[in-house]
């Protein structure tokens, strides 16, 4: 009759608990937020320039002003410094220099007797004009003299850095045309880059850009944005663009894969949140808020971003607390406690 009795009295209903699921918050305030686009391409120099042989003939290097020795691959150049000189006694007799400034020096006295005869009638001035001929072809023989005489000599053409640099025995004879080296100026360089067609209307002329290159992660160069083609290639959809940038330091070298970080749009005053805090599914965007410990689901509307912050256009006000720990598990209405 105990046992009976046991079971007939009614079960006892379990209290239910409301757990309060442990969140931390952010207070909702207003900031900046720039959206970037990001393009890479290989650095070039600004300045390049190519040596050659003049003429051939005997190959005789110079030595660096700078190392009292003859010029090196690497070598970092000034314009004008001596660099090579050809040695052919054939061609420098054929030259007659001394003969030619002889010419010039006799025709210009007969030009001046001619004139001052001329002025007391004593000659024509067809006379006079042949003299004043012969002037002008003994300046022109000369001038000629010379610049066959400088091709028998090379300076260095621009400032900046030998990049190449053929080996010739010393004193061996080489062609006309042959090449001597080339020198590249990289202080200044550029880069072409390829943009997407939605930013056309956004980047500019002068506008400002980021460069960076994996093997010198530390320094970040500024450069500008200088050209902007008006064409859209049809198979990648982007178009060219040219960023200029000064590289002093030689940071940077001609060839090297660098990666630009160009400003596409900027907001100021604007709530922005972590992109990573947003619930996204069939319903749209959502994210919580925590009232009274309590959270309350928010459907937003976002506009610009970057890699890790978004507008928020809709759906928040500034100074509620957002939830940007443990909001996983949360629901609308879940009860909270928040982390300090």
């Amino acid at each position: 009759m105990l046992t009976m009795f046991a079971c007939d009295q009614p079960e006892e209903e379990s209290p239910t608990i409301d757990i309060a699921a442990p969140v931390s918050v952010i207070q909702i305030k207003t900031d900046n937020l720039s959206r970037f686009t990001i393009a890479t391409g290989n650095a070039m120099a600004n300045k390049e320039m190519e040596m050659n042989a003049k003429l051939g003939g005997e190959f005789l290097l110079k030595n660096h002003p700078s190392y009292n020795r003859p010029y090196k691959l690497g070598d970092r150049v000034k314009a004008g410094q001596p660099f090579m000189e050809i040695k052919d006694e054939e061609y420098a007799n054929s030259i007659s220099l001394d003969l030619k400034e002889m010419n010039l020096e006799l025709a210009e006295k007969t030009y001046q007797k001619q004139q001052s005869i001329f002025e007391k009638g004593g000659v024509t001035e067809t006379e006079l004009k042949n003299a004043e001929l012969q002037v002008i072809t003994a300046k022109n023989d000369l001038e000629n003299a010379k610049i066959r005489k400088d091709k028998m000599k090379m300076a260095i053409p621009i400032s900046g850095v030998i990049v190449e640099f053929p080996h010739y025995t010393p004193k061996s004879i080489i062609q006309q045309g042959a090449p001597l080296g080339k020198i590249m100026d990289y202080s200044k360089m550029y880069i072409d880059v390829n943009l997407p067609e939605n930013t056309m209307n956004e980047i500019k002329i002068g506008q400002g850009v980021q460069i960076t290159n994996y093997s010198v992660p530390d320094d970040t160069l500024s450069g500008k944005i200088t050209e902007i083609s008006p064409v859209i290639d049809i198979n990648t959809r982007t178009y060219l663009a040219k960023v200029r940038f000064n590289n002093s330091k030689l940071l940077i070298r001609p060839g090297m894969f660098v990666k630009t970080l160009i400003k596409v749009r900027e907001k100021n005053g604007i709530i922005i949140i972590p992109k990573e805090i947003i619930i996204s599914d069939q319903n749209g965007k959502r994210v919580f808020v925590v009232e009274e410990n309590t959270a309350y689901e928010r459907i937003i509307e976002t506009g610009i971003e970057n890699d890790d912050m978004i507008e928020v256009i809709s759906g928040l006000e500034v100074n509620e607390r957002l939830v940007v720990k443990g909001f996983e598990t949360l629901r609308d209405k879940s009860k909270v406690k928040v982390l300090k």
